[in-house]
């Protein structure tokens, strides 16, 4: 090698050997490993190969062998659910840009050969960006970051996944409660139906009070078509989540719900905490501090866009060979641009990075304080049809039934209570929903971002009952 090419190319390799990145061997998969242990109590798995596909494939089957609990659907979904594996597809491909970024530039050969009048001449150049590796270890940081960025956003997509499916799951089960307690009113409703069909048989009923109860029959026979029809469209939504199909789709869940907490906790720091827990914020961070990185690199690069340097090498052939030897440098002069658009550009987009991050942080404690406005709501309604509606229903309900045998009240008065407690059973059934719902929700915001699930929730309204079953 020339002597006058030896420093260039000491340069080059200390450069090499200080910016180079290799793979991980988890393929980045550490950080939304650990986020999932540490929020979920879950295992997160990429599915990179067979042996990983089998190892899933067996505890999947292993936890559908039992009715699905709330915990069991969203392990399910983390090891199942192949939009989640997308995810994790896309953060290996992050990982081979980072590596990519490390990498020093690939030289360029450029070869001439000219001849005539007997004389030939080859010109032949190796050229290298001198500019690429003199920013090499900055682009390489920068590269980190964005890495970084790509493992925290296939950890939200973890968290938000899991989020839904504790959604999905609470909606099926409930739906699936709705129908037994409909089931369990229509069958009451048609007996009284039945009977009072056949007191207008003997004249111990009018036409109106008859209507009346077989139009309550048949507007309850509506509902219980509805809740079914709604539980099947909720348990699709749950299976959707699963990732599952075939022979898995016969999987169980209980029947209710699980009874509401004694207690709720007390979430006295609950802004602090999604502060410092929420992923959707730390990316915003990593963005800034990546931004701000490049607006560095642009501003120390402002004047210089493209510059090049290499070996050159020319032989001339004219009955005898002559070679020369030299190195070749190629730049672009900044006539019309002096690197000042690339430096507002830069500036610009550094500054919206910071509004955003600003903004954001006013968003995730608002939404982290809503969250849990609506889950200490929710605890307290369902605590309230618990210990005060669903008691003094079945209070009223012993003493019609005494005061029926004691033929203190007809037939007429023990079916509208019969109406009113099916009622307040449906309003603690759905009041039970919304609070898991709200959990789930006050989870999200602290962990993965603004709760996905805050639209509407469909109720059931009994017939007839005279109050509204729903919230």
């Amino acid at each position: 090698m020339p002597n006058h090419l030896r420093p260039l190319a000491a340069l080059a390799g200390a450069l090499l050997l200080s910016a180079c990145a290799s793979f991980s061997p988890d393929g980045g998969m550490s950080v939304t490993a650990d986020i999932a242990r540490r929020d979920l109590r879950k295992d997160a798995v990429a599915v990179r190969n067979e042996d990983d596909a089998g190892a899933a494939r067996a505890r999947v089957a292993h936890l559908l062998k039992r009715p699905l609990s709330a915990d069991a659907a969203v392990q399910v979904a983390l090891l199942n659910n192949r939009g989640l594996q997308a995810a994790y597809n896309e953060l290996g491909i992050a990982e081979a840009v980072r590596v990519r970024q490390s990498l020093p530039p690939n030289p360029s050969i450029d070869i001439t050969r000219v001849s005539g009048s007997g004389e030939t001449e080859f010109d032949g150049q190796i050229v290298a960006s001198i500019l690429a590796l003199a920013t090499l270890p900055a682009r390489s940081e920068i590269a980190a970051d964005r890495f970084r960025q790509a493992q925290l956003a296939a950890a939200l997509t973890t968290l938000r996944l899991a989020a839904e499916t504790r959604r999905a799951y609470y909606r099926a089960v409930a739906a699936q409660q709705l129908v037994g307690l409909l089931e369990q009113a229509n069958s009451s409703a048609a007996t009284a139906a039945q009977l009072a069909k056949r007191l207008g048989e003997t004249g111990a009923l009018n036409k109106l009070d008859q209507a009346r109860e077989q139009a309550f029959h048949a507007e309850l026979s509506a509902q219980l078509a509805t809740a079914r029809q709604r539980a099947a469209s909720e348990r699709e939504r749950l299976i959707r989540s699963l990732g599952l199909w075939g022979r898995d789709l016969a999987f169980k869940i209980p029947n209710r719900l699980p009874p509401l907490p004694k207690r709720a906790p007390a979430l006295r720091t609950v802004e602090q905490e999604a502060v410092s827990r929420r992923v959707d914020l730390q990316i915003a961070r990593i963005e800034l501090e990546a931004l701000a990185k490049s607006y560095g690199l642009t501003n120390a690069t402002r004047f210089i866009n493209v510059l090049e340097g290499g070996y050159a090498d020319k032989i001339t052939s004219n009955g005898g060979t002559v070679r020369q030897r030299g190195f070749a440098v190629v730049f672009e002069v900044p006539i019309f641009d002096f690197g000042e658009t690339r430096m507002r550009e830069a500036e610009q987009a550094y500054m919206q990075a910071v509004n955003r991050l600003a903004q954001k942080a006013i968003d995730v404690r608002s939404q982290a304080r809503e969250a849990y406005r609506n889950y200490r709501a929710a605890y307290d309604i369902a605590g309230h049809y618990q210990r005060e509606v669903l008691p003094l229903r079945r209070v009223i309900s012993d003493e019609m039934m005494l005061n029926y045998g004691a033929m203190q009240v007809d037939i007429f008065a023990l079916l509208a209570e019969s109406r009113q407690k099916i009622a307040a059973n449906v309003s603690a059934a759905q009041a039970l929903r919304d609070f898991w719902l709200a959990g789930s929700d006050l989870s999200e915001a602290l962990t993965a971002g603004e709760p996905a699930g805050g639209g509407e929730t469909a109720s059931i309204a009994v017939p007839g009952s005279g109050e509204a079953a729903g919230h």
